[in-house]
């Protein structure tokens, strides 16, 4: 029997999970494993999931479905707990296990993109307060950073985030956009996470470029204000098709139980991105 996996999202035609996960199977030589985009809502998720047959291995799980795979997990990580979401879905005799490999992902990036090296005790900055914001302050506590400044329009919309970095053992400061200078926010910050829109960046990039090691979310269109900023100083900037490839890494290990073919995997991901970014595992 075949055995399946897929990626649960709304939209979800866009994703290059495929592009990663089939070329993993290819090079583990598992030419019977299939990988498919499901549409699929945070409401819809759980129905779907508990109506799979045994030959599904694993999902991951795009938004909006991450809160609702975690609480419809029968055990969770740590990690996934803390973050308040899962992105990965695994099935054991006991049920479907929940993790959040998105956590590896931003680690994944910062340290091979970006070049992430500070002591602990560092002091990082996240820009915005959703779901990328959530699992960065649990990375940042992987990372040793053990103060998340979070730069928000409103800070009653951050109140998630802090719930994470407070369960992950992250201090936070919660300040509101409008009101920080952003030059002095980022002299002493030795990592800086960009989860907004460049266009919301764009007027301070120059400022923000000045942090230690920078993550941009996005990375398409490329290259983003920020990344030329970073650029023009000869630093180097992690960014979310790093974050894409390191995050399924895990996945692909904890659905086959076999090591992630890195090289295979970044490999198709250039090519599917037109050798937009190196994309480094190394």
């Amino acid at each position: 029997m075949p055995t399946k996996a897929a990626i649960l999202g709304k939209p979800v035609a866009h994703s290059l999970s495929p592009v990663l996960h089939g070329a993993a199977y290819r090079a583990l030589g598992l030419v019977d494993w299939t990988y498919e985009r499901v549409e699929m809502d945070a409401d819809g998720l759980p129905g779907f999931v508990a109506s799979l047959g045994p030959e599904w291995a694993g999902l991951s799980v795009t938004m909006p479905g991450k809160r609702a795979a975690l609480e419809f997990a029968t055990d969770s990580s740590p990690r996934a707990v803390a973050a308040g979401a899962a992105n990965t879905l695994v099935r054991k005799d006991s049920g479907w296990f929940a993790d959040c490999t998105d956590i590896d992902g931003i680690i994944g990036a910062l340290r091979f993109a970006g070049g992430f090296a500070a002591p602990a005790g560092s002091t990082g900055v996240i820009l915005g307060g959703g779901g990328t914001a959530s699992a960065a302050v649990v990375a940042f506590a992987g990372l040793g950073v053990t103060l998340a400044r979070l730069v928000v329009r409103d800070p009653l919309r951050a109140k998630e985030t802090v719930d994470a970095a407070r369960r992950a053992g992250v201090e936070t400061d919660v300040l509101t956009w409008g009101e920080v200078d952003f030059a002095k926010l980022v002299s002493d910050a030795s990592v800086l996470v960009s989860t907004v829109p460049s266009a919301a960046v764009a007027p301070i990039a120059g400022e923000l470029a000045a942090a230690g090691c920078v993550l941009d979310a996005i990375y398409h269109p490329w290259p983003t204000p920020l990344a030329d900023a970073v650029a023009a100083r000869g630093g180097r900037i992690a960014t979310g098709l790093d974050m894409l490839l390191h995050q399924a890494f895990g996945q692909v290990e904890q659905f086959t139980g076999r090591p992630a073919p890195r090289e295979a995997m970044r490999d198709a991901l250039r090519t599917a991105t037109e050798n937009v970014l190196p994309l480094p595992v190394a």
